[in-house]
């Protein structure tokens, strides 16, 4: 049997979407990230796992996982971010737990509490604008449950860029008149959960509010981005991810 450091190795010379597509490499990556823990403004102690770039202090990132919770999948997604360059955030808004049904994964989301969701988002990003091995500049990315947090994390809390993945965004000009940051949203035009509606909605209200905002669609579903699923689209996640690289590299470097 190949060892951990073997197996990192291995998965080093992948792209991400090999690794995450692969249980095997995706847990030897995420049990490479060491966990950290914070007692939140709210009193509360939450845990992340942080990947650290080879080089600091360097911008940061905080990841958002989807309806799943920390799963293996989001923290090897951090570990990437680390090789590009980034101080990468994996954070937990589901108590350590993790589903591997969709039932699962609902009662998780319906479980989360909306103020103490904001709570320990915003003490996560407090801790990296002003830890030593960063920048202070920030970034927030979510996939899916996630992708809405990004954007609820920005609203609550100023952040130097947003990152959405087909999450649930607001259609009232209130509630994006707090965002300070650039947002970029990648959407699927197949996706019965985050529609046009709901994205067009999304779109109006930011532009009366004057909020800076750019919108990708793709020919995908929800979850397109996800290897691990049956929605996954190759060819879209890459492009994607590639949108996404530019556009954190232009917000935070």
């Amino acid at each position: 049997m190949l060892d951990r450091r073997t197996v990192l190795k291995g998965a080093g010379a992948l792209p991400l979407a090999a690794v995450l597509a692969d249980p095997v490499l995706a847990a030897a990556v995420a049990g490479s990230l060491p966990e950290v823990t914070i007692t939140t403004a709210g009193g509360r102690q939450v845990s992340a796992a942080l990947a650290l770039p080879a080089t600091t202090p360097a911008p940061a990132v905080l990841l958002i996982h989807e309806w799943w919770g920390l799963n293996d999948q989001i923290k090897a997604v951090a570990a990437e971010l680390a090789n590009q360059g980034y101080v990468a955030l994996a954070v937990d808004l589901m108590g350590g737990e993790v589903a591997t049904t969709p039932e699962g994964a609902r009662a998780l989301t319906q479980a989360v509490k909306p103020a103490e969701a904001t709570d320990t988002l915003v003490s996560w990003i407090g801790w990296l604008r002003s830890h030593e091995k960063t920048t202070g500049k920030v970034a927030t990315m979510g996939w899916c449950f996630g992708g809405g947090w990004s954007f609820n994390a920005s609203a609550a809390t100023p952040v130097d860029g947003t990152v959405i993945y087909y999450g649930r965004v607001p259609g009232e000009v209130a509630a994006v008149s707090t965002v300070e940051s650039p947002v970029l949203g990648h959407f699927a035009t197949q996706d019965k959960f985050i529609d046009k509606q709901m994205v067009d909605a999304f779109a109006q209200a930011m532009e009366k509010a004057g909020k800076r905002l750019t919108v990708h669609w793709y020919e995908a579903d929800h979850a397109f981005a996800n290897p691990t699923g049956a929605r996954y689209d190759e060819a879209d996640a890459k492009l994607a991810w590639e949108r996404t690289a530019a556009f954190l590299s232009e917000t935070l470097r």
